[in-house]
């Protein structure tokens, strides 16, 4: 058996997200008609079509077969020359198979998505946001991060200040912003600022976010220092008034008895003194003083106890506010990262997440209209044999109640961090978004009410939780 075959033409470029075709030609040189398959390997074997797929030839004749190349617009059709090649199997002949080879050049594209977590940093003297940079192009992505606000008010370390990004990978650049004048008194103060992403040759990728400046000193105690004031020059003004009228009202007495003011009369002086007008107007001044001190927002001063600092905003706390609002269905969450705490819940499918260097610890969750949730985390396992992890050893945590605290992991310093977990809800779909360190965000999954459960997250023992985003949608 012979066969002989040419591609045409033998190297070919295309976009990704194009197409284009190279035609084969072959010819049955033996002396038996035989019927030929095709089949496409290699690495853009998936993106191969051949048309027709089989081909019957007399000896002697020549006969077509179009490939058809179709790369996808994703970090996947690496750009740059990709070989390829078709198998070409004769029915009368199977073990003698040939193989013509050619070369596809993909071209290179660009594509670069950035995210702030959170995109609402609040503090008195700076704040610490974090830029995720998302390179979905299919060549190597070298930037730098530069930030900017209207007003300069305020100042940007940024590190690292350049990055290079490989093709589907992400990398996390940590930001601190420092206001340029603090805040003494009042109230807080919104400053939009923006982070770039400069490429070369490009537009900058602007990210922009919101600093909230916190004053100094809390509202109430700037209150009740002004109300000190005003009680303090209200009884100087007291004492101004009414001292010299005392002062006349003794010398008046003595004249009225003939008496010398150097010669006092035994009989005044054994008299009891007239009320002191300062004396009778002293005592409401000082009840008001002490309600202004025990007023406000739980502050005081002098003997009194300072109120307890006010415990964080928890996913139940975020989601009954929600749902006072506007009742339905709702989720709100929270994450705890090692080194940071607890982070402010999320709802309703906004972002909540950490960077690559910072392992989730334990997660916080709250539904509105669903029935309660249950959940267990799945942690990473040292002693793993198998490169998965495990779930928490203590199981499943059950809050079949709405508006209540859902908590999974742990906060101790030298608990396992989390990889995913698992959650259910009582009725309605469960939906979710979820990326692993080092990975992209997968698609969006939904799951059944129980007894379904969803799964945010990997089993693999490595990868850790970056960031999660959950919905409860109406339908």
């Amino acid at each position: 058996m012979s066969l002989w075959t040419s591609l045409e033409p033998a190297s070919a470029t295309v976009d990704p997200g194009g197409s284009t075709r190279v035609r084969l030609r072959l010819r049955n040189t033996g002396d038996v008609v035989d019927e030929y398959r095709f089949e496409p390997v290699g690495s853009i074997a998936p993106w191969t079509a051949v048309e027709p797929q089989t081909l019957r030839l007399y000896p002697g004749t020549t006969g077509t077969v179009d490939l058809t190349f179709t790369p996808p617009r994703t970090p996947d059709a690496t750009a740059g020359p990709n070989p390829y090649a078709i198998r070409i199997t004769p029915t009368e002949h199977p073990e003698a198979v040939t193989v013509p080879e050619g070369n596809l050049t993909i071209t290179p594209f660009t594509e670069v998505r950035a995210e702030l977590v959170p995109p609402t940093v609040k503090g008195r003297f700076r704040g610490r946001p974090r830029l995720a940079v998302d390179n979905l192009g299919n060549t190597r992505l070298t930037a730098s991060i530069s930030g900017s606000d209207n007003g300069d008010q305020l100042s940007y370390d940024i590190h690292p200040g350049n990055v290079q990004i490989e093709p589907g990978r992400a990398a996390f650049v940590k930001a601190s912003l420092k206001p340029r004048k603090i805040i003494w008194f009042g109230p807080k103060e919104q400053r939009p600022y923006t982070l770039n992403v400069l490429r070369s040759g490009a537009n900058p990728l602007p990210v922009e976010g919101t600093y909230l400046q916190r004053g100094f000193l809390p509202r109430w105690l700037a209150t009740f220092l002004g109300a000190v004031l005003a009680l303090a020059l209200t009884f100087l003004m007291l004492w101004i008034a009414y001292k010299p009228q005392v002062r006349t009202a003794a010398t008046e007495q003595l004249k009225d008895a003939g008496v010398s003011t150097l010669a006092p009369s035994p009989t005044l002086s054994a008299a009891p003194p007239p009320p002191s007008p300062v004396a009778t107007s002293a005592a409401p001044a000082a009840e008001t003083s002490t309600a202004a001190a025990g007023g406000g927002s739980g502050g005081g001063s002098g003997d009194s106890k300072p109120s307890a600092k006010p415990k964080p905003a928890t996913a139940a706390t975020a989601v009954n506010k929600l749902a006072a609002r506007d009742a339905g269905r709702h989720i709100c969450y929270r994450i705890y990262a090692e080194g940071d705490g607890w982070q402010s819940p999320e709802c309703d499918g906004a972002t909540a997440g950490t960077v690559s260097d910072e392992k989730i610890l334990s997660v916080n969750i709250a539904v509105s209209g669903t029935g309660g949730s249950a959940a267990n985390a799945f942690l990473h396992n040292p002693a793993s044999t198998d490169g998965k992890g495990q779930y928490q050893p203590s199981g499943w945590t059950d809050v079949i109640a709405d508006g209540k605290d859902n908590y999974i992991g742990s906060v101790k310093s030298d608990a396992p961090y989390m990889t995913g977990f698992a959650i259910n809800i009582g009725s309605g779909k469960l939906c979710w978004f979820s990326r692993n360190t080092g990975w992209n965000w997968g698609p969006q999954t939904c799951t059944d009410p129980r007894p379904a459960l969803g799964f945010p997250g990997t089993v693999d023992n490595t990868p850790q939780l970056a960031a999660i985003r959950m919905t409860v949608p109406a339908s």
